[in-house]
Formats: C-alpha cells, sequence, structure tokens
C-alpha cells in the first residue's frame, strides 16, 4: 500500500505540476506578484496532496519567533520539499538561489519573472555587491527572503560548511535572520528513488538573530541553532516513527 501511495503521489504531482507550468506561461506578461500567487497556489496543493495522498503532514513550530516586517529565513536544506513549504506561509516570499537554476527552461525563466534573487559563485565581488543590491530591494518590497546557508540539500546527520553569502546579506540588509531547522530529509529523501515514508515533518523557527553581531559570531551562532535543532528533530522523529532511516545511512 505504501508503494502503491508513493506511486500514485508522483503521478498526480507531475500532472499538476506541467499544469501550472503551462498557467504560468500564459501568465508572463502579468506582474511578477500574479504569479508568484499562482507559484503558492502550486506549493499549497502539493502539501495537501503530500498529506491525503503520501501520508506526509507537516507542522510548523516557533512561528512567534518570526518577528514582523520583512526578515531573512535562513534553512536547513535536506529535501526538495524544503523549496516549496515557505511559500504556503509567506506567498510571496523570495528565494535566493544558484544562477544555474535560471537555465533550466520554464521554471528558470519563472524563477527571473518573479524576481528571485541569483548567486552567481563565480562571479566575484562584482556579483556579490549585485546579489545585496537584489536582497535589499526584495526586502523593501515587504518580501521575506529564503536563503539555504549550505547552498545545496544535504541528507540528515551532516552538515556542510555555510556560505560567506548569508553573512554578507546579513551585515548588509539590517534585517533580523531567522534559523530554520527542519528534519525533511528523513521523510523525503534527495535521493531515495520516489520513496517517501509517511508521518510529520517539523520545520522549527528558531529566534531571530538580530543584525549588528560580527560576522564570526554570527556565523558561528547560525551554525550552531540550526544544526543543534535539526539534531534534536531528527532524533525525535526517528523515535516516533522507528520505520525511517537511522543515523548514518544513506537517506538520499
Amino acid at each position: 500500500m505504501h508503494l502503491i501511495r508513493n506511486i500514485l503521489y508522483d503521478a498526480l504531482q507531475t500532472v499538476i505540476t506541467i499544469t501550472f507550468l503551462a498557467l504560468l506561461w500564459v501568465q508572463m506578461p502579468l506582474p511578477w506578484w500574479v504569479m508568484m500567487r499562482t507559484i503558492a497556489g502550486w506549493a499549497r496543493f502539493l502539501k495537501f496532496l503530500s498529506r491525503w495522498v503520501a501520508g506526509i503532514d507537516v507542522r510548523f513550530i516557533g512561528l512567534e519567533n518570526v518577528p514582523d516586517g520583512p526578515v531573512v529565513l535562513a534553512s536547513k536544506h535536506q529535501s526538495a520539499w524544503d523549496t516549496a513549504v515557505f511559500l504556503t506561509i509567506w506567498p510571496v516570499a523570495c528565494y535566493v538561489m544558484k544562477k544555474e537554476l535560471w537555465a533550466i527552461p520554464f521554471w528558470g525563466w519563472y524563477a527571473r519573472h518573479c524576481r528571485s534573487i541569483p548567486v552567481d559563485r563565480a562571479g566575484g565581488a562584482s556579483a556579490l555587491k549585485s546579489m545585496l543590491r537584489t536582497a535589499k530591494a526584495r526586502l523593501a518590497e515587504g518580501r521575506h527572503l529564503i536563503v539555504f546557508p549550505e547552498g545545496t540539500r544535504v541528507r540528515p546527520d551532516e552538515s556542510r560548511k555555510y556560505h560567506p553569502g548569508i553573512a554578507a546579506i546579513y551585515q548588509a540588509v539590517d534585517a533580523p535572520v531567522v534559523p530554520v531547522a527542519l528534519n525533511s530529509g528523513l521523510f523525503w529523501g534527495r535521493r531515495s528513488n520516489g520513496r517517501k515514508y509517511p508521518g510529520v515533518i517539523t520545520v522549527e523557527f528558531l529566534p531571530a538573530i538580530e543584525p549588528g553581531l560580527d560576522r564570526k559570531v554570527f556565523m558561528e551562532r547560525l551554525k550552531s541553532d540550526i544544526d543543534g535543532a535539526t539534531a534534536r528533530l531528527e532524533a525525535e522523529a526517528r523515535a516516533t516513527y522507528p520505520y525511517l532511516p537511522g543515523p548514518k545511512q544513506d537517506t538520499e
């Protein structure tokens, strides 16, 4: 039954995503926020589908830690699932993403139209300055910024070095940074061949880091807060759902 639910979810997700991609193409001449609302609708639809077909629900805790007004959300990244879930809360949130993703047909074009923020890691100081100017502009529009400091998906039980771009954003934008921990990789792995485990993914918003810290102090606190809370959420999930992959196993 579990395998059938996985197959059914993947089939329905493909059909729904293709349908939304076609709808977004029609919206290309419209303002960016119209397309963002449509993409947020797609994210909410997938959240509904995940719950009722794949058996994967989500709980958000610590939302009271997200200050009013535009903020930077610095999140752990374990699964493709992470890239859509924030839009179910903040429909016009702006993602900071690798510039290479803009080259993907259709999806990359839509990301550009929605005024996402590209990161050109090979672009040097000029690319960094451009990224920071764009980040300030998006916050000025009243949008939250979503950043994955590790720069890529990382399997459970592991952590990678946090890219310095998040520290540059923190020092440049004069806005709080909210660390975000999650355990999505246990339920929806990166290279799981379509296999998904039923249960409740937890996304935890940790106390905001206010502007003004030294760069090194900020990076140490951000990494400590996210990695520590993520390890706790992973342990809690494994205790609740004994069938989840255990530590040191390749859940990707």
